[in-house]
């Protein structure tokens, strides 16, 4: 399975999890508010926000910890808003693990099949391909105080998959890790997601870790889905303002439409009209923000009469993989640029330099009051 799988290809598969106007409202509180998404078999998808987006009582929704207001939560095409969490099919991987620590590895892995009564011989055949599959097939003996976080947090997907639920679901699942062992174990997540195809919900408010793991992802905001898309969607083409601020380093360039059949242009500046990625549905006159990701700006010495945009750095920053480098424009704006990092970097603050765009198409998104 392509790791970053189109939508319009998600969408030929059929849904394993269904969300119909799904709505929770705490008192005068709306925490969910009329949320509808379908989630493809064999598909992973993160619910990404902010503290207070709605994201997490989406998925205890979707878990059966909360009981919706109203709308539905179809899996495998079946409602099931009314059903308990045990008698939903689903996986929970919690962000502390929610591990018993007086029990073996294997006995916690082997707790869910206990609690459905399996036989003896098939709860270890089980837990034996479930502590193999996450590299722990060792370990089997020791409690979870003997392991490292990441060795905890395997532990609890193990047992989170033993029973082989349709749907697995994914809570802040590592928010406890530290940021070398979060980079692994983002890898080793979706590795075992996509060996078993399982079908997959996570809710992170880790940006990086959504582009990662994802097949696509759903920004939510005050409750409600803002925009769902693949990684490169969201980046690439947010839908507002918000998301291309909340998904990565983004400069802001005010301009004035200027439409064409091929996408028209955007003029942030006298002599600077960018050329506009072509979208669904004509522009309309007035005014946009173009999005400027860092890393798509050059910033070149001594800028020449009638060069569009110029300036004067303000500051370099070193980041290690890339220098950071501050840009006060002569209209008074700043800019940030970032320089992938091939040595020493042949600029300081108080130097002159005019912004390259380049020739190819940007973004740019409607005004925000």
């Amino acid at each position: 399975m392509n790791p970053h799988t189109t939508s319009s290809g998600s969408r030929r598969r059929s849904a394993a999890l269904k969300l119909v106007e799904l709505r929770k409202q705490f008192g005068d509180i709306v925490a969910i508010d009329g949320v509808s998404l379908d989630v493809m078999a064999g598909e992973f998808v993160t619910l990404l926000g902010a503290s207070g987006s709605g994201k997490s009582t989406t998925l205890m929704a979707v878990a059966g910890f909360i009981d919706a207001t109203s709308g539905e939560v179809l899996i495998n095409g079946e409602d099931q808003s009314r059903q308990p969490p045990h008698k939903r099919d689903i996986g929970l991987v919690f962000q502390h693990y929610a591990l018993f620590p007086h029990l073996s590895v294997e006995k916690n892995v082997a707790f869910p099949l206990e609690m459905r009564r399996l036989p003896k011989a098939q709860i270890g055949e089980r837990v034996r391909r479930a502590l193999d599959l996450v590299r722990l097939g060792s370990l089997g003996a020791r409690k979870p105080s003997e392991l490292s976080g990441g060795q905890q947090q395997r532990v609890a997907l193990a047992r989170a998959l033993v029973y082989e639920p349709s749907i697995l679901l994914l809570d802040e699942p590592l928010g406890a890790l530290d940021k070398s062992l979060r980079e692994e174990m983002q890898w080793e997540i979706r590795r075992i997601q996509q060996a078993l195809a399982i079908t997959t919900v996570a809710v992170t408010h880790d940006q990086h870790e959504a582009i990662t793991m994802s097949d696509r992802i759903a920004i939510m905001r005050n409750g409600r889905i803002e925009q769902i898309g693949t990684p490169a969607d969201i980046y690439e083409r947010p839908r507002t303002r918000y998301i291309a601020e909340f998904m990565g380093s983004s400069n802001f360039l005010r301009g004035k439409v200027e439409a064409g059949p091929d996408g028209g242009r955007l003029r942030v500046a006298p002599h600077t009209a960018v050329p506009l990625a072509p979208r669904a549905g004509a522009l309309a006159d007035g005014s946009m923000d173009l999005v400027i990701r860092p890393e798509r700006v050059r910033c070149v010495p001594g800028p020449r009469e009638g060069d569009g945009l110029a300036g004067a750095i303000a500051g370099v920053t070193y980041v290690g993989e890339a220098w950071q480098i501050d840009v006060k424009l002569d209209s008074g704006e700043m800019l940030t640029a970032s320089h992938a990092n091939h040595g020493e970097l042949a600029l300081a603050p108080g130097d002159r330099v005019a912004i390259d765009l380049g020739t190819h198409p940007w973004w740019a998104v409607p005004l925000e009051s």
